[in-house]
């Protein structure tokens, strides 16, 4: 198995990467964003392959095995001094944000997935390694990450590795389908 820096061209795996991550969040934000008559899948691709921005692939690396890609590790530093919400962000991102400031400075672990087909074989074990890594490389101390209730292999995975839950949000639904009923904010100190 192979870590490596995403590639632009990696964007339609990134994009699938993001949104399992997220329980098809990505995905309805995505359709929101570019109305009914819109591709959201190419929209989401569109933002991976960016050169700038939170879901950018530079903030990316990926697993390879035999050529294929397995899995994804999506983060960076989170901000030292977190600004207020706006009050114009969508309700449903407010508790993710919420969750994000009560980690200021740490290195933020926004997405880690893995496809069904690499599941079990320590992808996400290796990835959350490298996610150490570079937080240490990053000159901070702390790595921070959110997941949902309903995500129980990776609750579990968080949780052997060290991880220790810090706080809880309620999980904002709106139209968006989801049977996840609370966000979970994990920290592990790595100094």
């Amino acid at each position: 198995m192979l870590i490596r820096e995403a590639k632009a061209s990696d964007a339609e795996d990134l994009a699938r990467f993001i949104n399992m991550a997220a329980d098809d969040l990505p995905l309805h934000f995505w359709q929101k964003s570019v109305g009914p008559d819109g591709d959201p899948w190419a929209h989401g691709k569109e933002r991976a392959a960016r050169e700038t921005g939170s879901f950018s692939y530079r903030n990316a690396w990926l697993t390879e095995t035999d050529g294929k890609v397995g899995a994804c590790l999506l983060g960076y530093p989170a901000e030292d001094d977190p600004s207020p919400i706006d009050p114009e962000t969508p309700a449903i991102f407010v508790p993710l944000l919420e969750l994000e400031a009560l980690a200021p400075g740490s290195w933020y672990l926004n997405v880690l997935a893995t496809y069904e087909a690499f599941r079990g074989k320590g992808l996400g074990s290796a990835l959350l390694a490298h996610a150490e890594q570079i937080t240490r490389q990053s000159g901070r101390k702390t790595v921070s990450l959110i997941a949902a209730d309903t995500h129980l292999d990776a609750l579990r995975l968080y949780t052997a590795k060290g991880f220790q839950e810090v706080a809880r949000r309620p999980v904002v639904k709106g139209d968006w389908q989801v049977d996840a009923a609370e966000w979970i904010l994990f920290t592990k100190s790595v100094a």
